[in-house]
Order: structure tokens, then C-alpha cells, then sequence
């Protein structure tokens, strides 16, 4: 190094070259000892004296064979420090020397010839314990067996953070030779896509001395197209006077370790994604919500888009277990829910909901609807996507929205394939594989038992309904001296057809039967013994008896049916005597809305309803003057979970104050005001008005019911 290498600034000099004690020299404690030419010691340094044991004054000016050297070694001695001032060879050994305490010393000798300016000879001797050196080299070669043999990648970085050492391990690790490391930076060395965040912790460790224990890192890609993950665990390395030189890295490969967790982890989770399908998939009977589960139940955890589409025939065919759909050919599908991640074009792709839609046998939903038995396709070519999409401009929409991976799995139940749940990945990276396919089956079949049933109800609820509405009155009726309107609301589609009827009779002697009751129970069952008691009520209504006595022998009737049950609210008007006469079994009161107000519950018995036995009816009379309204319902217009009894009566009364409107406008401003799109009861309605005239019209006042 010459003098122009040296900073100019004698304190940055002193900061550049400064060294703390605690380095290899400080470690093996080398001794330095000057002879001159004939063998008299001229320079003694203070480590000579922690070797040897004799402080400066002892031991400078003596020659150094007979202070040092036992008689029996004086002439071998001799003979090497001629040779080495001869300039012949240096001589480096371990030779014994006496202590200034009189035993015997091995020492580790590195010797050589000095000269000075004037040309005289010195002999230059470097010593240190042979112990000393012993153990330094005992772990040196510790180190470097550890190093070399550790199955355990290892590095070292400078401060520069730049490899300066790597081991085999490691270069079988990274798959890149030492040569490749050295002097780089880890990026440099590493095409790692967490080498960004690698060199910052790298920086961290060096700069705070905090180690860090486990690091998940990436390697690169290999050849085999997966990606490596490796725990790495940083330290800084420190001398024994905390001098930072760098730090080092432990490498080890946790590739499998990492497939394992991840097993482990889509096992979990495909676990909890079936409990959660027990949960949340068939909540209800209600065909289309169920599919909506579905459908929402594995976007996004488990595909960016997904279809529910349900074969045609089977929702209007009368398939059941053990009946096989047809096994060839096109088919028709009713897309039942369409659900994505986030907006895309995908959507636009998928059939309309609820539009029935052919198609081709060529297609994957179409085979797998045919065979039953999952298609599985991990990377989807144009190919694919021409048997995926519906037609080209589909096809073009799902390349548009990313689709790269496609599955569909059978809705088989009871041993037919009622559909195909169809998926579909976008901005999930991953394609489906052979895990998926049984997750998606899983899922499948659980949920497809809940869409059969939701199937099976939601027909018997069609022929209940069916049902009922051929047994409640189909045409206008003419009525002496009052115009009437009614309604039939059944309940939302996840519940059940009730029993509910009404009716209004025209008896022969002028008067009008008015009558609205509740079967209790739902399906075709109460729709059935609705009509029943319908038909024993319309017989006892045309016999002219009093509205308590026709209860009575409804009572009778509805009890012989066996476990039925009913209430029941009679009234008959009478246009001579402007009055109605009303009986109840345990129903609703109705709502008496003279022409000059204000509309009033009418205050009847309640009585109990049909079916019970022995319990006595009572007829009530309220007079009923010309534009007055009589309102009949049943409970499914006024009770409700979440409110009290008497609270929706009053809603009723009050909407039924004010101006007098047109029957139709009443009716809907009743199912308007107290109905609800989810609530889980059906509601007959029915409100007769008085009309004017003498003897409230007679016949020429005769009037049609309007349905």
C-alpha cells in the first residue's frame, strides 16, 4: 500500500483502520522476538513475556539459546538460526523452550531473516502456545467440517451484505454453485420472489442485531414447474469484542413439509366448508334460495364463478331415486342461480336465471349431467372454452374475464342427476385439481339432496295450491243488495299452502251467507279438508240456519274429519232488516265500517274453534245500513312474529278509517299495508259493502262478486 492510499485525514484514518481487541491474533496471543545476527536478543514485545514468562529487561541483550533453550537442543538451535540468517530457508516448528519458571514449554515457531537499511542481519521469530494454536486449529477445522458436512444450508454476507461464504448444502439447495454466490447480493445470486423483502431482513439483522428465527422464503421456479419454499433463519455475526463482520444464514428446504401443511390446510378447510354446507345449504324449502346457498356457499373461497343449472325435466318430471334421466343427447337446463366473485364478463356469458336454455351433448355440462361423473379441466384451452361457453360470443366473454380453469360436478340425489353445480376460476391462480374435484363432489351431493327436497315440496306446495284455488270460488256470485271483494294471498313460496278459504253465499230468501275460515295445518292435506268444510258449510248455509247453529254442525263435521281443526267467522246479511247476524269459532274478529265511521272491531265471543266439541256458538246482530262494510279475514293478514295482537288490529281499523274507496282499492291497500314479501302464512280476504236502495236493492239490486 503506498502512502496515496492512505486518507488524507489523519482521524478518518484512524476510524478506517481502528481494530477493537478480540481478533485471531489477540486470540492465539503471537509473541514477537528479534535476534540479531549473533543470537542476542534485540527486540522483546510484551506477549513475548505472557509466553515465555521473562519481562523485556530479563531478556533483551542475553542471547536467546541459553536463555531460552535447554543445553541438550543448544546446537540444533544453533544450527536453524544459522540457516535462517543465512538466508537459506525460513523454519517454522514446535520446539520446546524454558520458562522463566523453569518448566518446559512447547511453542508454535514461525522464524525468518530480517535486514536494515544498513545491511544488517536479523532473525525475526513469531511464537505462540501450542496449545493455544491447537485448539484455534481444532476449531477452525470444527467449523469448516460443520460447514462443509451440514445438511443445513449456510451462508455468510459480508456488511456489504454480499455472500462470502456458502456451503454444499446450500449450493444442492439453491441450485446454483458457490461461484455463483460469491461477492453477490442475495437478488443477485437468487431469482427468489421474496429477494426484496430476504435483503431487508438481511439489512434488519445486520443493523439491529435482532435475530430472525424462521423466515419462509420462495425459491425459484425449478424444472419441474414448482416452486421451493425454504426456512431461513438470520443472526449477525459478532467477534469476541462485538465487532460486526456480517451475517449468516441457515437454509433448510420445507418444500414437502409445506405441500404437507398445505394438505393439511385444504383438508381443514374442506372440512369447515362442508359443516359450513350443513349450515347454510338448505335452510329453507324453497327451491331457489337453496340453489342461491349453493351458489354463494363456494364463491370466492372455492371459484371466482359459479352456476346452479338444473335439468329441465326433472323439475317438472316426476323423477325419484332410482329412476335414470336420459343418458345421451342435448338436454335442457333451467339455470337456478349465477353467482361471481366480483363483476365480469363471465356473467354476461352465463344463461339467463330461470330461462330455460338446450344444450348441445358436445358440451361439458351436458356430459357431465349425462354420465354423472365430475369434468375436470385444470387448464382450459379455446378448445375448452368453445365446449364451456354456450356459443362463440360466450366463449369470448369468458376469455375476456380471465377463465383458466373449469369443473363441474353432478347434483345427483337419490340416484338421479338432477344438475350440475358449474365452476369456474379467474383471478384464483390456482386451476381445480383432483382435491377440488372431491370438495366440489362433497358439496354436490349435500347440497343436491336439499334442492330434491326443495324440488318435491315446492310440487306438492303447486298441487296444494292447485288445489285450493279450484276448491275457492272461480266466478262472480250476484248478491242481493251487496258488492263484495276478495282476495287470496298464499304465503311466500318457502312455505307451505295453508287452509285458508272464504265465500259468499246467495240463499234463497234474499240473504247473503258470508263466510272466511281457516283449516289449520298446510298442504294438500288442509287444502283438501278446507274443501271439505267448505262444501259441509255452503249444505248448512242453504238451509237457513242461524250463524251459530251452522257453526255447530261444522263443529261436528270438522270433528268427524278426525285430527282437523278450523276457525270460522258467519255472518248473514239480511238487506230487509239491515242487519248482520254473526257467529265465530275462535277466529280473528271482523271489522264493521259503517258509512259514516269510524271502522270497529265487531265485539263477538270468540268461541273455540271447529273441531273441539261441546263448546256452545253464540249469534251476534249489528246493524248494517247502506254503505256500510263488513271486513273478513283470516290471522295471516294480521298476526306477525315480531308484533303484538292487538298493535296490527288497530293498524287494521285504522286503515280502514277514512273516504270510502272503491272494494278492489281496499283489498289491495289491506295487502299492501300488513303484508310482508317473506311472511309465512296465506291470507283470505273478503269485504261486502251495503248498497243503497230500498230494502237494500231487492232483487233488481242484485250484484257480482268481483275475484
Amino acid at each position: 500500500m503506498s502512502t496515496a492510499d492512505l486518507p488524507a485525514d489523519p482521524d478518518a484514518a484512524s476510524a478506517e483502520f481502528a481494530m477493537e481487541p478480540g481478533g485471531l491474533l489477540d486470540v492465539l496471543g503471537v509473541a514477537a522476538v528479534v535476534l540479531d545476527a549473533q543470537g542476542r536478543i534485540v527486540l522483546w514485545s510484551p506477549q513475548a513475556e505472557t509466553v515465555l514468562g521473562y519481562p523485556a529487561a530479563e531478556a533483551l541483550g542475553r542471547p536467546a539459546v541459553t536463555l531460552l533453550v535447554e543445553e541438550r537442543h543448544q546446537d540444533l538451535v544453533l544450527s536453524l538460526f544459522d540457516r535462517v540468517i543465512s538466508g537459506n530457508t525460513p523454519w517454522a516448528g514446535v520446539f520446546p523452550v524454558r520458562h522463566k519458571d523453569g518448566r518446559t514449554v512447547p511453542v508454535e515457531f514461525r522464524n525468518t531473516r530480517l535486514e536494515d537499511d544498513h545491511g544488517r542481519l536479523y532473525a525475526l521469530g513469531l511464537a505462540a502456545d501450542r496449545a493455544t494454536v491447537r485448539r484455534v486449529e481444532q476449531d477452525l477445522a470444527l467449523s469448516s467440517r460443520l460447514v462443509a458436512h451440514s445438511p443445513v444450508g449456510l451462508a455468510v454476507l459480508d456488511l456489504d451484505l454480499r455472500f462470502v461464504l456458502v456451503n454444499p448444502a446450500l449450493e444442492r439447495i439453491d441450485g446454483r454453485p458457490a461461484a455463483a454466490h460469491l461477492g453477490r447480493t442475495f437478488g443477485e445470486a437468487v431469482p427468489s420472489p421474496d429477494a426484496e423483502a430476504v435483503e431487508a431482513a438481511f439489512r434488519e439483522v445486520l443493523e439491529t442485531g435482532v435475530p430472525v428465527p424462521d423466515r419462509s422464503v420462495r425459491g425459484p421456479v425449478g424444472a419441474d414447474g414448482e416452486e421451493p419454499v425454504w426456512s431461513m433463519a438470520l443472526y449477525r455475526l459478532e467477534t469476541r469484542g462485538r465487532r460486526v463482520v456480517g451475517v449468516a444464514a441457515s437454509v433448510v428446504d420445507v418444500t414437502d413439509q409445506h405441500r404437507a401443511a398445505r394438505a393439511a390446510a385444504r383438508a381443514k378447510r374442506r372440512l369447515a366448508v362442508i359443516a359450513h354446507a350443513s349450515e347454510k345449504v338448505g335452510t329453507t324449502l324453497d327451491l331457489d334460495l337453496t340453489a342461491h346457498e349453493l351458489a354463494d356457499l363456494v364463491v370466492p373461497e372455492f371459484a371466482d364463478i359459479a352456476a346452479v343449472d338444473v335439468l329441465e325435466d326433472i323439475l317438472s318430471g316426476p323423477h325419484r331415486g332410482g329412476t335414470a334421466t336420459q343418458s345421451s343427447g342435448p338436454a335442457v337446463f333451467r339455470a337456478l342461480a349465477v353467482e361471481a366473485a366480483y363483476p365480469t364478463p363471465a356473467r354476461q356469458a352465463a344463461d339467463p336465471v330461470g330461462t330455460p336454455a338446450r344444450y348441445g351433448a358436445e358440451r361439458l355440462v351436458t356430459r357431465c349431467a349425462r354420465t354423472g361423473r365430475p369434468v375436470l379441466v385444470e387448464h382450459v384451452t379455446d378448445g375448452d372454452m368453445a365446449r364451456i361457453a354456450r356459443d362463440p360470443p360466450a366463449a369470448a366473454l369468458l376469455r375476456q374475464a380471465g377463465v383458466h380453469s373449469y369443473l363441474a360436478v353432478p347434483l345427483r340425489a337419490r340416484g338421479v342427476v338432477l344438475g350440475v353445480l358449474d365452476l369456474k376460476r379467474t383471478r384464483n391462480s390456482l386451476p381445480f385439481d383432483r382435491d377440488d374435484v372431491l370438495l366440489a363432489g362433497e358439496l354436490a351431493a349435500r347440497a343436491a339432496v336439499a334442492i330434491d327436497n326443495a324440488r318435491w315440496y315446492r310440487q306438492q306446495s303447486q298441487a296444494a295450491l292447485a288445489l285450493q284455488r279450484h276448491l275457492l270460488p272461480h266466478g262472480p256470485a250476484l248478491l242481493n243488495g251487496l258488492e263484495a271483494a276478495y282476495r287470496y294471498q298464499p304465503a311466500s313460496a318457502a312455505v307451505e299452502v295453508g287452509g285458508d278459504w272464504f265465500d259468499a253465499i246467495p240463499l234463497a230468501d234474499g240473504k247473503t251467507a258470508l263466510v272466511v275460515g281457516d283449516v289449520m295445518g298446510s298442504g294438500i292435506n288442509a287444502a283438501a279438508t278446507m274443501g271439505q268444510v267448505r262444501t259441509a258449510a255452503r249444505t248448512l248455509a242453504g238451509l237457513g240456519l242461524a250463524p251459530s247453529v251452522v257453526l255447530t254442525h261444522l263443529d261436528r263435521t270438522v270433528a268427524d274429519l278426525g285430527e282437523a281443526m278450523a276457525t270460522c267467522v258467519y255472518a248473514v246479511y239480511d238487506p230487509r232488516r239491515r242487519s248482520c247476524r254473526i257467529a265465530n269459532a275462535g277466529h280473528p274478529p271482523p271489522v264493521h265500517v259503517p258509512a259514516d265511521g269510524p271502522a270497529r272491531l265487531v265485539d263477538l265471543p270468540t268461541g273455540a274453534p271447529l273441531g273441539v266439541g261441546g263448546v256452545p256458538f253464540e249469534t251476534r246482530e249489528i246493524p248494517f245500513a247502506a254503505g256500510d262494510e263488513l271486513v273478513l279475514y283470516t290471522d295471516g293478514l294480521v298476526e306477525t312474529r315480531d308484533q303484538d295482537i292487538d298493535v296490527r288490529l288497530a293498524a287494521l281499523t285504522g286503515l280502514l278509517d277514512g273516504p270510502s274507496r272503491p272494494l278492489e282499492e281496499t283489498c289491495d291497500l289491506l295487502l299492501g299495508a300488513l303484508r310482508g314479501p317473506d311472511d309465512h302464512d296465506d291470507v283470505a280476504l273478503l269485504i261486502a259493502r251495503s248498497r243503497p236502495g230500498p230494502g237494500g236493492g231487492g232483487a233488481d239490486g242484485a250484484e257480482e262478486v268481483t275475484p
